[in-house]
């Protein structure tokens, strides 16, 4: 390990929003712009001190804060390595246009309950860094429970039978998950006597093999259900009964992320690559998830509703995260760790412009956007690159993460895994491009209005900005964030070298 510098940065990081969230409360809804101002402010400045934190995580550092020690070997810490340092700068990167589009969405549809909407936006963002700089498993799960309580607001943000029904179903899920992890944790506490994470595991040489595959099992279950992996997937499509923000929120930047975070830290933090191919359980991980793709993908073919179809892309994009993760090559997880920033920008955008769409039209099925391209070239634009991206096409930033995945297939000789990448971006192309070809080139349905155009600006300008940058990062990897590099000082750290 290279130079540790202790710092309050990552504490502040998280607080910040925090802070924001108890201003938006006080200020209520008979002041809106500033409620929102308050919104802004803090992920200007939770912006500004991740950034601050890539310069030194680049140069070799870590950075370090702890809260409190509860027991030898177990503290309430934030500790900011490469691989932290990713999703930390993912989620504080696209907190900003999200909250200028959910100004935008809100405002345009009037939405009820607006404080309390901005409230949990908030406290969501708070967790979400907290799960990016936690030193630890218990730091973790602690950050993870409460992105798990801040998000259900959200969910049920209509209050509606579908939105309780949907929001019932996702506590369910995600609180049983929890549930488990305390279990994996404790067991591994046992084991270790640490929850402190190590590039590369520290569980080799702690327990015996068959209960090591257990524990494996357990940690895998828990995070996997935000994750999406099956069959812990069926909360994901029953919770896009929530805003198209809040939608946004889970598939791109915070819930299903930290899932995937979360198994990724159990794979190369907590077991290692070593320990995995020693229990010889590497090739079972990669097929439950390689079966998740193709299903996921198959599935997205089969659904009309629009935010239903992006919610199974997820589940197939995250999967491939964890394939080339699981794959334990240095190319297969450059991809997989890649693809969690690539598929945020480029899944943000997707939801950004479902969202666009229903605000202008209240049109929410793929089979009711025909001609509404022409009528709003700029959210149908923006569509098309991300939809190429996660088709794995140039030059969008999915072409680089899903080369590296194909490279490092080869690289293990798992042929039948490159067959599942290239199946999953074939899919991607069925069930991506008639919605573009449909919007471009058939005319609008009759009862679709003449007179449609864009989405309000708060709402047209961040889905293009997220697009932009999902061609920029495409072109330029390690451009603005240094997001290439990043990944490259991850995968070092659990393989050395």
């Amino acid at each position: 390990m290279g130079e540790v510098i202790y710092s309050a940065k990552p504490l502040w990081a998280v607080l910040v929003s925090m802070g924001a969230a108890l201003l938006i409360l006080l200020t209520g809804e008979k002041a809106r712009n500033l409620r929102e101002s308050w919104t802004i402010l803090a992920a200007l400045i939770k912006f500004g001190l991740v950034f601050s934190l890539i310069k030194p995580v680049l140069a070799g550092k870590t950075i370090e804060y702890t809260l409190i020690t509860l027991l030898p070997g177990v503290a309430l810490q934030f500790r900011v390595d490469a691989f932290g340092l990713l999703f930390g700068v993912v989620a504080a990167t696209l907190w900003i246009p999200t909250s200028f589009y959910s100004i935008g969405y809100v405002r345009t549809l009037n939405e009820h309950g607006q404080s309390r909407y901005f409230f949990s936006f908030a406290m969501c963002l708070s967790a979400a860094i907290g799960v990016a700089f936690a030193g630890n498993l218990l730091t973790l799960l602690i950050f993870y429970e409460i992105l798990t309580i801040a998000t259900w607001p959200l969910v049920i943000h209509h209050e509606d039978t579908s939105a309780i029904a949907g929001g019932r179903k996702y506590l369910v899920y995600t609180l049983t998950a929890g549930c488990i992890l305390l279990l994996a944790i404790g067991i591994t506490y046992s084991l270790a006597g640490t929850l402190d994470f190590v590039g590369g595991g520290f569980l080799a040489g702690h327990g015996s093999p068959g209960l090591l595959i257990l524990l494996l099992t357990l940690f895998i279950a828990g995070f996997g259900v935000k994750a999406g992996i099956m069959p812990f997937h069926e909360w994901l499509p029953s919770a896009m009964v929530a805003p198209t923000p809040v939608s946004a929120l889970l598939h791109a930047v915070a819930v299903v992320k930290a899932g995937v975070f979360g198994c990724v830290r159990v794979i190369l933090f907590v077991f290692g690559p070593e320990l995995l191919q020693q229990l010889g359980v590497w090739t079972i991980l990669a097929g439950v998830v390689a079966f998740t793709v193709v299903a996921a993908g198959l599935l997205a073919l089969g659904q009309d509703h629009l935010k239903r179809r992006l919610a199974f892309s997820t589940i197939n994009n995250l999967a491939l995260i964890i394939l080339g993760v699981s794959l334990l090559s240095k190319n297969a997880m450059t991809g997989g760790i890649l693809h969690i920033a690539n598929h945020a920008f480029m899944k943000i955008t997707l939801f950004f412009c479902a969202g666009a769409i229903y605000a202008k039209t209240h049109k929410d099925h793929v089979s009711q956007l025909d001609g509404l391209g022409r009528q709003m070239p700029f959210t149908f634009a923006a569509f098309a690159i991300a939809s190429m991206g996660l088709c794995g096409l140039p030059p969008v930033n999915g072409f680089i993460s899903k080369w590296f995945l194909c490279l490092g297939a080869v690289e293990t000789h798992q042929i039948v895994f490159l067959f599942v990448i290239l199946t999953s971006a074939m899919l991607d192309v069925a069930f991506f491009f008639p919605i573009i070809y449909n919007g471009f080139f058939k005319k609008p349905l009759p009862d679709v209005a003449s007179k449609v155009d864009e989405a309000p600006l708060l709402m047209v300008l961040p889905l293009c900005f997220t697009a932009l940058f999902s061609v920029v990062f495409g072109i330029f990897p390690n451009a603005f964030l240094n997001f290439f590099n990043i990944v490259r000082l991850a995968v070092t750290n659990v393989l050395g070298g």
